[in-house]
Parts: structure tokens; sequence; C-alpha cells
């Protein structure tokens, strides 16, 4: 009966203490977008329009200006470190010669809903990182990786 009083207690105490989950995360979409002179990604709203003026800035490199990446992502449970976006490319400037780049960007997490972040590559960035051969965004939380959304050839 003693040890019963004894155990009891100490076994309340241990399933009482419930383990605490990590956050899950994933990236659900990645849209990798040239930006032309005006910064522009689009002429018009229409998903149709997009699509062709993207079309027109792939076969016409001067009129390009720069890259934004819109990452549609989500995390669930409790949050317990910062949460950033990362966002590798991997492109071939002149020369042929391979250059790797890492943009970083804080985020925020919100409701139980999803989020769009844009990252944007600086003009000069743009420019010595050359035409843009590979991609991965990563979504971060302290220093664990929780998502992950990479291009083919990467």
């Amino acid at each position: 009966m003693r040890q019963l009083l004894i155990w009891l207690p100490l076994l309340l105490s241990l399933a009482a203490v419930a383990p605490a989950e990590a956050a899950t995360g994933r990236v659900i979409k990645v849209l990798p977008h040239f930006l032309d002179t005006n910064r522009l990604h689009t002429l018009s709203p229409s998903l149709y329009e997009r699509d062709a003026y993207q079309f027109y800035l792939r076969q016409h490199p001067d009129k390009r200006s720069t890259m934004r990446f819109d990452v549609h992502w989500k995390t669930k449970g409790a949050v317990y470190g910062p949460l950033k976006l990362r966002v590798e490319l991997r492109g071939i400037a002149e020369g042929n010669s391979p250059k790797q780049l890492v943009l970083e960007q804080p985020v925020e997490p919100g409701s139980w809903f999803s989020h769009w972040t844009a990252i944007a590559l600086a003009r000069d960035q743009f420019r010595d990182l050359g035409e843009v051969t590979a991609w991965r965004v990563t979504l971060w939380e302290a220093d664990q990786m929780i998502g992950e959304q990479k291009s083919f050839l990467w």
C-alpha cells in the first residue's frame, strides 16, 4: 500500500507532462517571376496576361531588371524559434562560371492560414548571378528546416 502511495503521485506527474511538439511547416508553392524595368511582373491582373508577359520577358533579357520569388508557405503548431525563408539560387554568369546566391528573410507565424511572402533580388545581385538555372526555397525554425520546395534542376 505504501509503495502505491509513493509511485502513484510520481506516475501522475509524469503523465501530466505532455511532450511539446515542434512546429511543422511546408512551402506550398514558389512562383519565380522576372520583373521589368518598372518592377512589374505582369501588365494586368489576369493570370493569362501574367504568363504571357513572363514569356515575353524570358525572350527579351534586356527588358528584365531583376527577379522576385513569391513563396506560399504555412506552419502548424507552436513555434519556439524565429522563422525565416531562405532562397538559394544557382546561376551562370558571363564566361560560363557558375555562381550561387543565398537570400534570407525573417517571417512571422500567423494564424491557421497560409501566407505569401515576396523575396526579390537586388538589381546588382541579379546582374552578377546571370541566368538562373536552379533554385531552392526552404522554411526554417531557428536552425531546423521544416519545409522545402525546389526546382527540377536543383
